[in-house]
């Protein structure tokens, strides 16, 4: 039996393996893409759980950065990057439900698909910023284009990265703040975690009526923490699968995949984004999973695995997993 049936969402979700219905949200029908996401902005597609919708994604900086001549302080207006599709509502999603996105297939879009990396002036996380505020120089300011298709990444005539997209921001709405793009929180939002990709299923706490879900910030590839700031960012095509979960109540979201639960943090300090994700394992191992709670805060100090999402935006993300085989009934 594939994992996907035996997954929380397979299992708990109201759709319960009906024949879904795909959506096309092209950029044509998406029009105005957005940079804050909340409960204000005009829905542009509503579905029933279970159905499928296939994104047309921008990457972050909207494809105003075309050469590696186009530096992003002269060609982008802060804050307007990272452009969102959606809101998409979710019929019966009410506050206390959980939204399940499960990643189906994330494709390049063009004819001659291009990533984009750059530094940029006051970004990144070895660079002077308003927040970590220096007397010092910026970094020098460097845009790398490159191509890109589904079997890799070729950085350079020395190095070829693998393939591995993901979906950098993912969320619903928050039930009454309008919150950047930029910015992850208990929403979800800009989480830049690599195991959002292909093949992973995102639960998303509901706090608004019909879920508001918000998709955006394809990177093609993207190590641990996206240390100058950006992955290589790409225009995508991605294909998602949206359930709904009745009554689960999630202070944070969460992740899973065949082979782990994770749940995920975001803060500033970065110890304080890592304190929250491990407390939401903990929990959710003692509720759901039968672990007495101080056995399984013991346990993950010898099995825990932490993946870092980014430490270069307003806040930063971190994912605490627990492999399943440690969940198997004693």
């Amino acid at each position: 039996m594939d994992w996907l049936d035996n997954s929380i969402m397979r299992q708990r979700g109201i759709a319960q393996g009906r024949t879904p219905e795909t959506h096309a949200l092209t950029e044509a029908l998406q029009g105005k893409y957005h940079y804050t996401i909340g409960p204000y902005s005009d829905p542009v597609l509503k579905i029933r759980p279970g159905d499928r919708v296939v994104v047309e994604t921008r990457d972050a900086f909207e494809g105003k950065v075309k050469t590696e001549q186009d530096l992003p302080s002269r060609v982008l207006s802060m804050p307007f990057v990272n452009p969102q599709n959606g809101p998409i509502l979710v019929e019966g999603a009410s506050k206390g439900d959980v939204l399940a996105v499960y990643i189906e297939k994330m494709s390049p879009r063009g004819a001659n698909p291009r990533g984009t990396c750059a530094m940029i002036p006051q970004f990144g996380a070895l660079s002077g910023t308003s927040l970590t505020a220096l007397l010092a120089d910026d970094l020098p300011e460097i845009v790398r284009k490159v191509n890109l298709d589904e079997e890799g990444v070729y950085w350079s005539k020395r190095v070829t990265l693998p393939y591995r997209p993901h979906i950098g921001t993912l969320s619903c709405s928050p039930e009454i703040d309008s919150i950047n793009t930029l910015t992850p929180d208990a929403h979800g939002g800009n989480m830049d975690l690599p195991d959002m990709g292909p093949g992973s299923i995102t639960y998303l706490p509901v706090r608004s009526e019909g879920g508001r879900l918000f998709i955006g910030d394809a990177h093609a590839c993207q190590g641990d923490g996206e240390v100058c700031g950006t992955a290589v960012e790409f225009a995508s095509t991605t294909t998602i699968q949206v359930d709904l979960i009745k009554g689960w109540q999630l202070e944070w979201p969460r992740l899973e995949n065949d082979s782990i639960i994770m749940a995920i943090g975001s803060a500033r300090p970065l110890e304080d984004a890592t304190r929250i994700a491990y407390k939401e394992l903990i929990l959710w191992m003692e509720a759901e999973y039968g672990y007495d709670r101080w056995d399984a805060y013991m346990m993950l100090s010898q099995c825990g695995q932490v993946r870092l999402g980014n430490f270069v935006d307003p806040k930063y993300t971190v994912g605490a997993g627990i492999s399943k085989k440690y969940l198997a009934p004693a």
